[in-house]
């Protein structure tokens, strides 16, 4: 009998911890989305709220941009970013040169509060049309 009980005991911690583990590992899924160049260009073609931003330093936005990007450095992202983007419910398609930067932004926002964020990645892995200053 006592065999059978610690069977029994040590069968359901095995589940309890299995099912811990798995909740933890669903709460630790990143809530932005990453997306393609493409898919950002279709939620931007899409949507005309949708809000592009980029992350970058004001240099590389100078030399080389998306159309219609609003530049955000990420160091001065989330001190700046509730002044130019106040509504939490907009779409933002956030890119940097090569994705790191995008990356962090996206969690940054996503901890501020913001709901519908989306990763495009780097600029480098943008096929489409971009614009530099004269």
């Amino acid at each position: 009998m006592v065999l059978w009980y610690h069977k029994m005991n040590t069968k359901r911690s095995f589940i309890l911890f299995l099912t811990v583990i798995l909740l933890t590992a669903g709460c630790a899924a990143s809530p932005y989305k990453k997306i393609s160049a493409k898919q950002g260009r279709d939620l931007l073609n899409n949507d005309s709220n949708t809000v592009l931003l980029d992350v970058r330093t004001e240099e590389e936005f100078r030399e080389i941009r998306i159309p219609n990007a609003i530049l955000i450095p990420l160091d001065t992202l989330q001190n700046n970013v509730a002044d130019t983007l106040p509504d939490k419910n907009t779409t933002i398609v956030i890119y940097c040169r090569s994705g790191n930067r995008s990356k962090q932004a996206a969690e940054i926002l996503i901890g501020m509060g913001y709901k519908k964020v989306y990763d495009m990645g780097g600029i480098i892995d943008w096929p489409y049309e971009t614009e530099k200053n004269p």
